[in-house]
């Protein structure tokens, strides 16, 4: 993310209900990236119309950004009490490994969706799973209309140390990412309105010029042999795929596109494993040889 003196919100909109975007947050952000419940804004912090709002997490040039005291429009038990002049609220979609190991501390998570986005494995992971020369194939977000793609929203709230401890593990963590977004979040059975707004996810700019861990679609084999034979720092590629696997049959929602990769990569082990050499070694007793001396007959004398 760049600097906080990159995101001001426009004065002529301020006093008007910001709405939701699915747009990358850039130089041109409006109001429109803010979320009416506050649950996101890694840069702001909700006070009273007309007070400046500094972002935790810039420690140098914060930018000043005026935000109307919108209500919370959440459903979320974690927003439910906030009132205004309180603490910010951060919420983190996680859809890849961050399913099953957040990495860091929050105070809520709830199972749900997100609309307008399928998990595709077309990014590059170059120091976790895999390395410069093999890099694994791990997952990013593709724009796609009508689809959705479950997983888990983190809440992070109370103190600014915290959601600042928060982000800066994840920008750490999700380097190769090069976007953020703010995205509504669904529980089951709630399709028509969302339990949470503004939530950030980290996704990728699908272009392999502006972004260099962008690596692409490619045949499911092609996929499946990479992923079959990656390995880096924190373990090999198929693990982290057969741990999402797993995860989303965890949650409840198994990902067919996930399922059917994994069950490439399995086939591509088992065909590498039945073309291995095996080597054939000629058998022999590592028992001594034993020599049987005659012994040279004596007379033994009893005494009586």
């Amino acid at each position: 993310m760049g600097p906080a003196s990159d995101f001001r919100l426009n004065p002529s909109v301020a006093s008007s209900p910001p709405k939701h975007s699915h747009s990358r947050l850039t130089p041109s952000i409006e109001a429109s990236a803010v979320s009416r419940s506050f649950s996101i804004s890694v840069l702001i912090h909700p006070r009273d119309r007309g007070l400046a709002c500094v972002s935790p997490f810039q420690e140098e040039d914060p930018a000043l950004l005026l935000l109307p005291p919108y209500p919370s429009s959440s459903h979320s038990p974690c927003l439910g009490s906030r009132s205004r002049g309180s603490t910010m609220v951060l919420w983190v979609f996680g859809y890849g490994s961050l399913v099953w190991n957040p990495g860091f501390d929050f105070d809520e998570k709830i199972v749900g969706f997100i609309k307008g986005y399928r998990r595709v494995f077309d990014l590059a992971c170059i120091d976790h799973r895999g390395s410069p020369e093999n890099p694994a194939r791990t997952c990013t977000l593709q724009p796609e209309e009508g689809a959705i793609c479950w997983g888990a929203a983190y809440c992070v709230r109370g103190d600014i140390e915290g959601e600042r401890a928060a982000m800066k593990y994840l920008e750490r963590r999700e380097c190769e990412y090069d976007q953020k977004t703010s995205v509504d979040f669904y529980k089951e059975g709630e399709t028509s309105e969302p339990a949470v707004t503004g939530v950030l996810v980290f996704i990728s700019t699908m272009d392999k010029e502006a972004n260099k861990y962008y690596l692409g679609p490619a045949p499911l084999v092609e996929m499946a042999r990479q992923i079959a034979t990656a390995s880096g720092p924190c373990g090999n590629n198929r693990e982290y795929l057969f741990l999402l696997e797993k995860a989303m049959s965890d949650i409840g929602h198994e990902d067919d596109y996930v399922i059917e990769l994994a069950n490439e990569v399995r086939k591509v082990l088992e065909s590498l494993k039945q073309k291995a050499p095996v080597m054939h070694l000629p058998m022999q007793s590592h028992a001594p040889f034993l020599r049987i001396r005659t012994l040279p007959e004596t007379t033994v004398a009893v005494d009586s």
